[in-house]
């Protein structure tokens, strides 16, 4: 019975069903979605860490691969980060008291000068949906702001966003800062304009063109 709960629950991340009233997709209309499976799995007597695990991260890490081979868009992604945050919501207690364990802390923000928000909240839902604490700063972020951010969470690992090339420009300077404060510190960016040569050029550790390569990323350092 537990293996199926996951299971379907898995398949409404992935799918986008966030709950019984979601109407998509169409071919789930009116049958349970992550909100209410998430409650009969720990009903059920489910670890939480197996419901992160085997269902949570499971879903999310397909349709991550699905947008990152072009097989689904942002509309899709927004709607499966929904559905997740609607599970996430009954385990967040769990999470509180320590009962599960986050997999790190990855603190996330649009850098100084730019509002762009789409795709750095893409990253930070699908990041927590595969069971990292997200610290998300927001968009234009001032370098003291994300600088009191690490600071306040040792061994975090950085996301870097931008969308403009006029504000990318902006990162060289935070990534200097970090690193002369946090040295050793793992530091993301990403955004439309930004490439892996301009990663390795302003000294940051990884450059992913979508989320789930960012994941990939942090699961490995996390795991070093």
């Amino acid at each position: 019975m537990s293996d199926d709960i996951l299971r379907r629950l898995s398949d409404c991340v992935e799918l986008g069903k966030a709950n019984a009233t979601s109407p998509f997709p169409p071919q789930l209309k009116g049958l349970p979605g992550a909100d209410e499976l998430c409650q009969q799995a720990l009903a059920a007597g489910v670890p939480p860490g197996d419901i992160l695990e085997k269902a949570l991260v499971v879903g999310m890490r397909r349709i991550g691969e699905k947008f990152g081979c072009g097989e689904a868009f942002v509309p899709e992604m927004l709607l499966s980060a929904r559905a997740m945050t609607a599970a996430m919501a009954h385990l967040r207690p769990f999470f509180a008291s320590g009962q599960v364990k986050r997999r790190g802390v990855f603190v996330i923000g649009t850098v100084q000068g730019d509002l762009h928000d789409i795709g750095k909240n893409i990253v930070a839902m699908v990041v927590e949906g595969a069971g990292w604490e997200v610290v998300d700063l927001g968009t234009d972020v001032k370098p003291e702001r994300l600088l009191s951010a690490v600071a306040a969470h040792p061994g975090c690992a950085v996301g870097l966003s931008a969308l403009l090339t006029t504000t990318m420009v902006n990162m060289e300077a935070i990534v200097r800062e970090i690193r002369e404060r946090h040295p050793g510190t793992q530091i993301l960016v990403g955004g439309a304009p930004v490439t892996a040569e301009f990663c390795r050029k302003i000294g940051a550790s990884h450059y992913s063109p979508d989320p789930h390569g960012a994941v990939r990323y942090l699961d490995s350092v996390a795991g070093a």
